[in-house]
């Protein structure tokens, strides 16, 4: 039961930090959002809480797996990634809430660099947990480019 609460609870709380960015994104992405030149690789909107429900669960499910692995570093990478969670949550309110695509983007590449720090040295520890960080780092690499983009040129 505790291993299978160890998966559970993260899956939980990044769906919840979702959840709570969304609330500080929802008037933006209405009302901000559409009037802002995006470039052509720009997905529908109904594709954004697609991609992060598939990357918030495979987030949930990487940490897990580092809980359950029982490591000596499991202190560690529960830090990082809660630093990475932090920043996934502050680049919504910086460039969603406060509408500020320069504070977006300088969010976002410190994000980078938490997600890419996790992914390579969780790989050693448990390659399961560096794989599931896989999909997020894709899309978190896209949306570097589209935050860079919509700063170029707006």
């Amino acid at each position: 039961m505790r291993k299978a609460l160890n998966i559970i609870i993260p899956i939980l709380i990044c769906f919840l930090v979702g959840l709570s960015a969304s609330y500080f994104q929802a008037d933006a992405i209405k009302n901000w959002y559409p009037t802002l030149i995006k470039p052509v690789l720009t997905p529908p909107n109904i594709a954004f809480p697609i991609a992060w429900s598939i990357i918030y669960l495979c987030m949930g499910l990487s940490i897990g797996s580092m809980i359950n692995s029982g490591s000596e570093r499991t202190r560690f990478f529960i830090k990082a990634f809660i630093f990475q969670l932090f920043f996934n949550f502050t680049w919504s309110i910086g460039f969603f809430y406060f509408q500020n695509p320069l504070i977006g983007f300088l969010n976002i590449i410190l994000l980078d660099i938490f997600v890419i720090n996790y992914t390579l040295k969780s790989y050693p520890v448990n390659k399961v947990s560096s794989l599931l960080f896989i999909p997020y780092l894709i899309w978190l690499l896209f949306a570097t480019y589209l935050n860079g983009y919509i700063l170029m040129y707006n």
